[in-house]
């Protein structure tokens, strides 16, 4: 392309438009693109499927460890995996600012490609807008993903008294980076996003009895026991000491005052299961690089009357405790 920066003709439906899709997105996507030209693409399933959508505005667009390309394409495919299904099509709707780069946005396109090659996944329809300089920032991208679901039935309904919950690897990673990245905090360290896809780690896992799973994203850890709590009205008891947390990241929130527990991660999932299966589920988390860090952090210890005694207890490694409550306000904005 001629042009070194999306202009607002790009997004017209003309001449414009079609340089900018098939010079630059066709050109790195094509080969994984399905719908033909066509307005919608059609798939096929054998069975019951899962689709989530999800919008991507993080800033800043590049940090260590990722891009919003990458992101994109982990979010939506890690959402439909924590119902049991294998992820199988996307779809991508661009909103370009006026002005952005065509060499970032071919840098984002690669690693959507990336992704996208690495999870067996196909692009089964897309949109480009271009809006004024100064309506959006740089790039928002909206995902669908779809996949087929197996025959697990993962849901928050089927927690029991005395579940273990087990988390898959070390939390705050993501929001560390995001916030230490955005506010220009050099960090001496190799800190890097943990943003990654969980569907190759979690499919070792349909052939185990597991009654939920869910990935950690914004609100972090803390966001998702508080909704566990109060979907099954029950009371969960953490171990501070057994929470996998990255020294970095410890060092992050001591010097900010963050709570890594509310902190966002991107390759992180929390699970509830049965005491009997815990071993094993652990024993396959941790033969998977994206699970060696897995462990027992806690249980549900007892169902509660009242839908307000719902609770996450916390206890530290002296013996005090204290709620850890569902994260209020908007602690970190965009951070995906």
């Amino acid at each position: 392309m001629k042009e070194q920066c999306i202009t607002l003709s790009q997004g017209s439906g003309g001449v414009e438009s079609n340089a900018l899709i098939e010079g630059v997105i066709y050109k790195i996507l094509g080969d994984i693109i399905v719908d033909g030209g066509e307005d919608a693409g059609v798939c096929e399933s054998k069975g019951k499927i899962a689709l989530s959508t999800d919008s991507y505005v993080v800033s800043p667009i590049f940090f260590p460890g990722g891009d919003i390309g990458k992101l994109c394409v982990c979010g939506s495919s890690n959402d439909i995996a924590m119902r049991g299904a294998k992820p199988r099509y996307l779809s991508l709707g661009f909103i370009l600012e006026e002005g952005f780069s065509v060499a970032d946005l071919e840098k984002i396109l690669h690693s959507i490609r990336t992704e996208a090659v690495n999870g067996s996944l196909k692009i089964l329809s897309g949109d480009t807008k271009v809006v004024p300089k100064g309506a959006a920032d740089r790039i928002y991208i909206n995902t669908t993903a779809i996949g087929e679901v197996s025959k697990v039935n993962w849901c928050v309904q089927n927690i029991q008294e005395g579940d273990e919950i087990i988390v898959s690897a070390p939390v705050g990673t993501h929001g560390a980076v995001i916030f230490c990245s955005r506010n220009e905090i050099a960090l001496q360290s190799d800190l890097q996003s943990d943003c990654a896809q969980l569907y190759p780690m979690v499919e070792s896992l349909h052939n185990y009895h597991i009654h939920t799973m869910r990935d950690a994203t914004r609100g972090g850890l803390a966001a998702v026991l508080n909704e566990w709590v109060r979907a099954t009205q029950t009371e969960i008891i953490i171990e501070e000491e057994n929470i996998p947390i990255l020294q970095q990241v410890k060092g992050v929130c001591e010097i900010l005052g963050l709570e890594a527990l509310s902190l966002a991660n991107e390759g992180v999932c929390v699970m509830a299961v049965p005491p009997s299966e815990s071993e094993k589920v652990l024993a396959l988390l941790k033969s998977h690089p994206l699970g060696a860090n897995a462990c027992v952090i806690g249980r549900v210890s007892h169902k509660v009357q009242d839908i307000n005694q719902a609770r996450v207890i916390l206890y530290n490694a002296w013996g005090g405790k204290r709620y850890l409550e569902y994260p209020q306000g908007e602690l970190l904005p965009r951070i995906c």
